[in-house]
């Protein structure tokens, strides 16, 4: 074989170091970068931990790897043979061994070096288990059936299997690379005379195979703890069930005993008394089939002799622990479940003022009015609010109330010039709290500013020039400027003025159609006002004109990481954040409030979600890729964290104290990484709220596990869902945040709520609540009794649209070029009843127009309804129309009951009498089943309706003698069904039916 020459050896060498100096270079200066990152948000002691773990992991897991490997690799080589026997098979061989052989040391330390790193490689991506499992903290609870504290399977049982995997990885490589060796070698051969094996090789490789097969039997012990995990079979529950526990737990224990005789008899077997491999042969098909009969027959035997045929009885105690065990691990075991009646089907006559919960019933749907806000008070082409804004509460003049609020920020995209020096240094901060109440529309529809103005352009003013927003700043700001915002993604900021010099950063525009200028003067950046700090980051971004541009002088800061969930998701990555981030006046600065959670996916008898696929619904953004999957099936909302919009100041607040996890956390981190909960002043208290996607995931789980029997979980007849969002079908309705006093609750609370109705069905269930009292997370339920007649959102939507002059208008408007545009619709228990709201905005079809709110429609029960200009004129329609002093509307679910017809003999007909009675019935169940949402009850009723009228006909034809030449030719009834029109109340007229309300 031909030798490489020297210059192309050196060739090699060279480029190698090229390549490894342009790796570490890289990341070597994003190391550098992130530690000066760390030190201006004062938390270096997480970027030395991190750093330090992973080195660590990289160094022993890539060793320990490298070097069993390496030793099997050696020893293979020193046993080799001294003489080999002469055979075509080793002549073969002669020119792989003459290649390595002179470098055999260099080959050896190569290979296991390679796999090595990327053992440490994968190693220090698990820094996370490891700082668990040597923070491990007691949970005080232990699992229903071993009996062990829940802390093994939350922070030691993933590092274990992680352990078992590295040493699994280690001795495969082992065995795979000392057998090509032995065989390269001649230790073993596979043509020749004699002995196939020699005595080296052979007590070298049965000694691998003896250890992989011990590794198996640790896998098979760890497996028993493992099946407090697993899915049960046949049901949408996790843990151990009855085939787990009485088949597959002790087959784990009898392989594991199995594995371990088998390695002692290979080992003994092979070198000890017979010293071949028949015997140790025979132990490994040993090991092979009872695998497959006691791990995979008997079990599968079990579950289908003796738990199908009778599956509650078997697991009805199994089924209880994971009920009660998911309903622990998400929080949910302190659910408050109330009886709620909604007997009152009439609204009344104080309605407007019955109750706090009327007076602040929510018209603006942040999802909606977030371009209403960009246009009116953006000024300047490249402000921009966020797509969907937030709700918060704010006291002013004595009263507490929700507001829609968002800030101003940069739109990088909408500079008309888009250049490095506009994009990083002169545009580099928002401007700005803007704040709305959420329950007052003014001037043609519009929010009423109260806050946030940057010019008497963005106060609106109405046609007739009356008042849109308020004449001060009614939430005032010590510092609007925004440089750290949801908007500014991965774009850095070039901040700082030459002393003496004035503000190079455009500010905002003045009253005098001006612009003013700033300078910023916050704590936050990173100094780069020496060159070799420049250098640095003209690395880090890749951009030259670090070195180049003179927007640099000696007080130049750099300022990234900007996105509020960036910067709390760096410091602490070992939260899951909530996905809405919202901004809050706390003290007069504007702070970005993030709820952090805790979570595990090692939780026994749990239920397990996906985190991503758990939190979407209609108001989340839509994602061109789906999300890799997170498994979960511990959660808690354990911190709160603020990042300060003008310094980037991040604060992390323990809000649950009580969370294993976040002990564990916070020791690895020398208790210095979250604020005790005491640390929260009252005013940030006062605008922490229930976050939403802890609530989604917790709504989803409380559809199935507000049954807390093995029989009611078994039978599923209660099991409840979330409700489509009317607006939206093809998605979930999203929970909404009101200030509300519901019933059993002592006072107006900020609160997040939702309708839930039961599977299958359109008709609502319950209602659910979440908030803080006191600083403490309140979850209330509201169930309705189980045979309510009360309608879901769906269900309530079609009746509202169904409205003659609803159903009218909206068809003109979204003909005249109009679209119309549904919010939310608010679920509303008041006065014993239900009460529903839901505001219709309209935006003319161009790209330069804002949704505004031109609609009303509200109802009270099932059958009072209205579609009014603005609410209040909807709810006193509602009074109206319960006191007699207007009618109910009709709509495409009325069913009035059927009259014969005035004049006549055949209603006396005994035959037509019976007719009339059967249609009567049959409009009845075809109501029932409208209200109930049951798509198989409304046919059977259609059917018997149907059957009803041809009755009718021919018991009228049979009783009336012929006609005279001038008989009416309409008073035959016809059997028409058609979609969107009302059931007749006579028979003379034509019948029609209306489809059921979808959902």
């Amino acid at each position: 074989m031909t030798r490489v020459s020297r210059r192309g050896r050196v060739t090699i060498v060279v480029l190698a170091v090229v390549f490894l100096l342009f790796t570490l270079f890289d990341r070597v200066v994003g190391a550098w970068a992130d530690y000066l990152w760390f030190s201006e948000v004062k938390y270096t002691g997480v970027f030395s931990t991190v750093l330090t773990t992973r080195l660590w992991m990289f160094l022993i897991f890539g060793a320990a790897v490298g070097l069993i490997i390496a030793g099997n690799l050696y020893l293979a080589y020193r046993t080799r043979p001294l003489l080999r026997p002469h055979s075509a098979e080793q002549h073969a061989l002669d020119r792989y061994r003459l290649f390595l052989l002179p470098h055999m040391t260099i080959w050896v330390v190569a290979v296991a070096g390679l796999i090595g790193l990327f053992s440490g490689l994968s190693a220090q991506g698990h820094w996370q288990e490891w700082l668990l499992f040597s923070n491990s903290t007691p949970f005080g609870q232990t699992d229903a059936q071993f009996h062990v504290d829940l802390s093994f399977y939350v922070f030691e049982y993933p590092f274990w299997r992680y352990v078992l995997g590295v040493a699994f990885t280690a001795v495969v490589f082992s065995l795979l690379g000392a057998l090509a060796l032995h065989y390269l070698f001649g230790g073993v051969r596979l043509q020749g005379a004699g002995e196939r094996m020699t005595t080296a090789a052979r007590a070298h490789l049965t000694a691998l195979v003896a250890a992989f097969v011990l590794l198996k039997a640790a896998a098979y012990f760890l497996d028993r703890r493992g099946l407090l995990l697993d899915k049960f079979p046949t049901q949408d529950l996790y843990g151990a069930g009855y085939t787990n526990v009485n088949a597959l737990l002790p087959a784990k224990e009898i392989l594991a005993w199995i594995s371990i005789v088998v390695a002692i008899a290979i080992l003994v077997f092979s070198n000890a008394f017979m010293r071949n491999l028949v015997w140790p042969g025979l132990a490994l098909g040993l090991l092979a089939l009872s695998a497959v009969a006691v791990g995979g027959i008997y079990p599968a035997a079990v579950q289908s002799f003796t738990v199908k045929p009778s599956q509650l009885q078997k697991e009805a105690e199994y089924f209880q622990r994971s009920i009660d065990a998911t309903r622990l691990a998400y929080g949910l075991n302190t659910v408050q479940v109330k009886p709620y009646a909604s007997r009152e089907q009439k609204p009344p006559t104080n309605l407007p003022s019955v109750d706090e919960t009327v007076a602040n019933i929510r018209l603006l749907d942040p999802t909606v009015v977030g371009e209403t806000y960009t246009q009116q008070q953006q000024v300047r082409g490249f402000y921009e609010f966020n797509t969907k804004l937030d709700i918060d509460r704010y006291t002013i003049g004595g009263k507490t109330q929700d507001y829609v609020v968002g800030v101003r920020e940069i739109n990088y995209a909408g500079l008309q010039e888009n250049n490095w020096q506009n994009r990083h240094s002169v545009y580099t901060h928002g401007y700005g709290f803007v704040a709305s109440p959420a329950n007052q529309v003014v001037c043609n529809g519009q929010p009423y500013y109260v806050s946030g103005f940057l010019t008497e352009q963005t106060k609106p003013v109405g046609d007739q020039g009356q008042q849109c927003a308020s004449t001060t700043d009614q939430i005032p700001v010590k510092e609007p400027r925004i440089y750290y915002g949801e908007q500014m993604g991965d774009v850095y900021a070039v901040t700082g003025r030459m002393a003496g010099g004035s503000g190079a950063e455009y500010d905002r525009p003045t009253a005098n159609a001006g612009d003013s200028y700033s300078s910023y003067e916050g704590s936050g950046g990173v100094a780069v006002g020496s060159y070799w700090r420049r250098l640095l980051y003209a690395a880090y971004f890749r951009e030259t004109n670090f070195l180049l541009s003179d927007v640099f002088n000696d007080n130049s800061k750099v300022l990234y990481v900007r996105d509020p969930e960036d910067r709390v998701r760096k410091i602490a990555p070992f939260l899951t954040l909530d996905s809405d981030p919202y901004p809050a006046v706390v003290d007069g600065k504007i702070q970005w409030i993030v709820d952090g959670y805790t979570t595990s996916a090692t939780y026994p008898y749990a239920q397990r979600i996906d985190w991503n696929t758990a939190i979407q619904d209609s108001s989340t953004n839509s994602r061109m890729f789906p999300e890799p999957r997170q498994d979960v099936t511990y959660l808690r909302n354990s911190v709160k964290a603020t990042v300060d919009a003008y310094t980037g100041e991040v604060s992390l607040y323990a809000f649950d104290e009580s969370d294993p996890i976040l002990k564990a956390w916070n020791k690895a981190f020398g208790n210095k990484l979250v604020k005790p909960r005491s640390a929260i002043t009252p005013s940030l208290m006062d605008h922490l709220r229930y976050p939403e996607d802890q609530f989604k995931v917790q709504r989803d789980l409380l559809s199935r596990f507000h049954v807390t029997t093995p029989n009611g979980f078994f039978s599923g007849q209660d099991f409840w869902e979330v409700p489509k969002n009317p607006a939206l079908p093809t998605s979930d309705q999203p929970p909404y945040y009101i200030v509300a006093k519901l019933p059993n609750q002592d006072q107006a609370r900020f609160q997040l709520t939702t309708a839930l109705a039961p599977r299958s069905r359109g008709n609502l269930a319950a209602l659910m609540s979440a908030s803080y009292v006191d600083g403490k997370p309140v979850f209330e339920i509201l169930e309705l009794p189980p045979d309510t007649a009360t309608l879901g959102p769906a269900q309530m939507h079609s009746a509202m649209t169904g409205i003659a002059d609803a159903r009218r208008e909206i068809t003109q408007f979204s003909s005249n070029n109009s679209e119309v545009i549904y919010g939310n619709l608010l679920t509303l228990p008041v006065a014993d009843g239900m009460l529903y709201v839901e505001p219709i905005y309209l935006r003319t079809k161009s790209d330069k127009t804002f949704p505004t709110l031109q609609k009303v429609l509200v109802a009270y029960g099932p059958n009072y309804k209205a579609y009014a200009n603005n609410l209040a004129d909807g709810l006193a329609e509602l009074v109206k129309q319960a006191t007699g002093q207007a009618p109910v509307p009709g709509t495409g679910d009325t069913t009035d009951p059927v009259t014969p017809p005035a004049g006549g003999n055949s209603g006396g007909s005994p035959q037509v009498q019976d007719a009339i009675a059967a249609m009567n019935k049959a409009l009845a169940d075809l109501k029932a089943a409208q209200i109930s949402g049951d798509p198989e009850a409304y046919g059977r009723a259609l059917k018997a309706l149907q059957d009803a009228i041809g009755r009718y006909e021919a018991a009228v034809k049979a009783a009336t003698p012929a006609p005279s030449t001038s008989a009416s030719p309409g008073a035959q009834p016809s059997t028409t069904a058609q979609p969107g029109s009302s059931t007749s109340a006579n028979p003379s007229t034509t019948v029609t039916v209306s489809p059921a309300p979808s959902g």
